[in-house]
């Protein structure tokens, strides 16, 4: 389908010849001789975004001259000019969790324009749209060599239903691709294959145009393609829909704070032990809602694998994007990854040519900056809860202390126990009270006992430094007697195909699976909660004897309860340290001065016994990481194995939903939808559903994980003839309303400030008395009773799950008051029409001191304006009134639209039966 480019833009619209290729393309330098402005001091990542309006200026598509002239005003201004304006990707990246719920929607929407008189064909993807299935996969079987047949197998004995929906999604939408099972990660993919740092398309004259490669995500990992400087991050399914479906990006010209990266990584530091120190610093900075740009000296020593490490974990530092401008390593990268050679000689004439190379003289105005010298960088872990607690390894075993006398209440030392399991003897941090025998085996387990190891996510996976790294510290162990302790579950789930065969090339997956790293399958595993059941005789020690048992994992989200129910604290480490703490199976140990085990003749064997230098690693990766590999593999990237390609679907423009599917449902958003939009409504008697603490992740709103016969939606599952054996997660139920609306606010470390140290998902009913919140929300309405959420700081930080609006949304919230609210997730809550608004004046749910039984009320929202400041009338249950201040953020004219429609897929949706009749 060809693009629609701005018609009046002759300007700046230039031709480039690269090789034995001639593409148009659109000019920065053409720009300022065209008289609009200076764009020369504009860092690589806006320069992206300015040749983005370039291209669309008067294409139909609102961009005018003063947008383009606002970011020559935004250098002039030391890197600040919020001027709203209309952003369009090149594509779209989904994996399958958030991308099934998406072509859901579009489904619905079929169905819905049909009601309304239109044409079901007006619903496709107007961008090129991958979907890379790469959640689904759950870690069952472990530490032998049939654990990943047998977890494939059962990936698809689980998961059938949701792909036969994605291949009939395959056959009936244009410009749609499918990734099959056992691939790889999505992100991996998108970084290894499907990104092109210029992307070409024909326009609407049929010329050949060349213009940045960008897209959005339906996972807010997307950000990790930046390292090769293609700008794209996460974006909630509701907004991807619209940018599927040609709506553009409504957003604010960003702030782009410079990190200058200096000097070089020593030995014995690794890229995560890099990025977990990027994510403390720029934490600490305070980069919501911002571009970091990465410059300086150091990125020449820096391998493009370790800056999509860091690029990946934009989300955890907080940041839009982590970009690295275009310069000879991403060429290098390119080429190594096997992308044709004259898509690489492209890269470099279009980088050069408009302005976009990182060259020795590469100095632009930033908003703000910061530096760090790599040679500072020290081996670390994070943890126990999130992301941007670096520890230096040094200090991990002391640090682990307070986490337990945390949760025990108690500031005291605990007293020291000895222990009978297979690590060395030293005084272990441990109460013991709550040393626990295991029924059955000869060991026992304590406070700090890893019982989870895993080797995954699309941070680490994808660097084949830090995995040939950990396959060398694996070989060193497996040489001197070492193994896992006997409980700890581990596995390894790489990022792609590739990565087994340069293991396999190096001969490391011979010694990954002698220390229990099998392969266990193609995808996120434990980092998105898929970490399978640990064995149950250790899960009733935990439970029995309330253990702070822990996990460590090479991935980028260690949340309160998403990597395991058995586990309360869990840390992010390179692959090479999640090795290390498999062998030493317990927090308590100093790696830096404790042994791990011993070796055959009894002596003790330490952390540097078997670390790999950096030449071992360079070296091998120079041999086994080669172009051929990746050509290889991708090869048939969208065919699949015999599996995928005997998955049976339906044909048909409009789906044919299985009425008692337990996976797919017709969601209810579009039903009885008026062909005309209405007005914002003000809120009246409304009661709080939940009153939230600080820094309440959208793993604590969404559903994810596993979930119980008792909850909610255990309880529908049952009531729909589903065993307990086949309830899958959350995430593989994303399809149907019915169960993820039932799992909205039930994470079982949710607390509800309501209710007095209750965790879970739980709140006060209309009578007063504690119930689910599923069936609180359910028994409001049912009296049409509207319900509003209180919050702290940083409401909705973590991933890009829609359905954690969809679930407010369903659960009949229609506003969301907090001290400040995450970058994805206030979109998305505008994007299924709950308004956001903040505190003002130094109100919080603290000072208000609320209850649960006060009723709200906010006025102002008819004639509302973007940003504007509205009264909120909080009754309390002794009758006291109190008129507060809040800051409705809605943050553009474009979002006021949406929520006058009930949405943006309904305003997508009205227009284009508007635009049919």
């Amino acid at each position: 389908m060809p693009i629609t480019v701005g018609q009046d833009t002759a300007k700046t619209r230039k031709t480039l010849t690269a090789g034995d290729q001639s593409v148009a393309y659109y000019s920065i330098p053409a720009a300022e001789a065209a008289g609009l402005g200076d764009f020369s001091k504009l860092p690589a990542a806006l320069k992206v975004v300015l040749e983005n309006l370039l291209r669309f200026e008067d294409g139909g598509f609102t961009v005018s001259v003063d947008d383009i002239k606002a970011f020559s005003e935004w250098a002039d201004n030391g890197g600040k000019n919020p001027r709203e304006i209309a952003y369009r990707p090149a594509r779209v990246l989904m994996q399958d969790f958030t991308g099934v719920p998406a072509v859901v929607d579009l489904a619905a929407m079929r169905d819905g324009i049909k009601a309304l008189g239109g044409d079901a064909q007006k619903i496709n993807p107007l961008n090129p749209v991958d979907l890379v299935i790469d959640h689904s996969v759950m870690i069952d079987e472990f530490g032998n060599p049939r654990a990943f047949q047998m977890n494939v197998d059962r990936e698809y004995e689980r998961n059938m239903e949701r792909y036969q929906f994605l291949k009939w999604g395959q056959g009936a939408f244009d410009n749609f691709r499918v990734v099959p099972p056992g691939t790889g990660i999505c992100h991996q993919v998108n970084l290894e294959y499907l990104s092109q740092t210029v992307w070409t398309d024909v326009d609407q004259n049929g010329d050949m145009v060349a213009y940045p490669d960008t897209l959005v995500g339906t996972d807010s990992h997307t950000t990790m393609v930046n390292g090769l400087a293609v700008l794209g991050w996460g974006v909630g399914g509701i907004e991807a829909e619209a940018a599927m479906l040609g709506q553009p990006v409504s957003m604010l010209i960003p702030e782009v704070v410079g990190f200058r990266l200096t000097g070089a990584m020593t030995e014995g530091t690794t890229a995560t032990d890099l990025v977990l120190k990027v994510v403390q610093l720029l934490r600490e900075k305070g980069v919501v809602g911002k571009f970091v740009e990465f410059y300086g000296e150091g990125l020449d020593h820096l391998p493009l694998a370790d800056r999509a490490t860091i690029a990946n974990m934009a989300p955890e530092y907080g940041a839009t994007c982590g970009f690295f401008p275009i310069d000879d390593e991403t060429l290098r990268y390119l080429r190594g990854t096997g992308r044709d050679e004259d898509r690489v000689a492209l890269v470099e004439a279009y980088s050069k040519e408009n302005g976009f190379w990182r060259g020795p003289d590469y100095d632009p105005v930033y908003t703000d900056t910061l530096h760090l010298d790599m040679g500072t960088v020290v081996p670390a872990v994070s943890g126990p809860k999130r992301p941007q607690d670096h520890t230096p390894l040094t200090e991990a075993a002391s640090s682990f202390f307070n986490v337990v006398a945390e949760y025990r209440g108690s500031d005291e030392t605990p007293a020291a126990t000895d222990m009978a399991d297979e690590g060395p003897a030293h005084d272990p941090v441990v109460d013991p009270r709550k040393s626990y025998p295991v029924k059955g085996e000869d060991y026992q387990i304590k406070d700090g006992s890893v019982v989870i190891a895993s080797i995954t996510s699309c941070t680490n996976t994808s660097n084949p430094y830090v995995m040939i790294g950990a396959g060398l510290v694996a070989r060193k162990a497996r040489a001197l007697g070492l193994n896992r302790k006997p409980w700890v579950k581990t596995s390894l789930a790489p990022g792609s195909q590739v990565v087994s065969q340069y293991l396999e090339a190096a001969n490391l997956q011979e010694d990954l699976d002698a220390i229990g790293f099998n392969l266990v399958g193609y995808g996120c595993t434990t980092c998105i909660g898929n970490s399978g059941p640990i064995q149950p005789e250790i899960s009733e020690a935990i439970a029995e004897g309330d253990i702070v048992a822990c996990s460590v994992l090479s991935g980028n989200r260690n949340f309160e309860g998403r990597i395991s129910p058995d586990v309360r604290a869990n840390y992010l480490a390179s692959p090479p340290l999640v090795v290390a703490y498999a062998l030493a199976g317990d927090m308590n140990i100093d790696l830096t001065t404790e042994p791990l085990g011993e070796d055959q003749d009894g002596n003790p064997v330490y952390l540097k016994d078997i670390w790999p230098t950096q030449k071992e690693i360079a070296d091998l990766v120079e041999k086994t990481v080669t172009r051929e590999a990746f050509q290889s593999k991708y090869a048939d990237v969208f065919k699949g194995d015999e599996k995928w390609q005997g998955v049976e679907t339906s044909e048909g423009e409009t789906y044919d939903w299985p009425a008692a599917s337990t996976y797919i449902q017709n969601p209810p958003y579009f039903r009885g939808m008026s062909p005309e939009a209405g007005k914002i409504t003000n809120l009246t008697g409304a009661r709080i559903l939940a009153v939230l603490g600080d820094m309440v992740t959208t793993d604590h709103i969404s559903p994810a994980g596993s979930f119980k016969a008792d909850t909610p939606a255990g309880r529908y599952l049952t009531e729909h003839q589903v065993p307990l054996r086949e309830f899958n997660s959350y995430g593989s139920r994303r399809g149907n309303h019915e169960v993820m609306m039932r799992g909205t606010f039930a994470n079982i470390r949710i607390r509800n400030e309501i209710l007095d140290g209750v965790e879970g998902g739980y709140t006060k009913g209309p009578d007063g008395e504690q119930t689910s919140i599923f069936d609180a929300s359910m028994a409001y309405q049912e009296q049409g009773v509207p319900l509003v959420i209180f919050g702290g700081e940083q409401y909705g930080a973590g991933s890009s799950r829609d359905w954690a609006a969809k679930g407010t949304n369903l659960l009949g919230v229609k506003a969301v008051i907090a001290e400040s609210f995450e970058r994805i997730h206030r979109s998305n809550l505008v994007g299924m029409g709950v308004i956001p608004f903040e505190f003002t004046n130094g109100d919080t749910r603290k000072t208000l001191g609320l209850t649960g039984e006060e009723t709200v009320s906010i006025t102002g929202l008819d004639t509302i304006t973007p940003l504007a400041e509205v009264p909120c009338e909080i009754t309390f249950g002794d009758g006291t009134v109190k008129t507060i201040t809040l800051k409705c953020r809605i943050d553009t004219a474009v979002e006021k639209e949406y929520l006058e429609n009930g949405g943006v897929l309904h305003f997508v949706l009205r227009n284009l039966a508007k635009s049919a009749a």
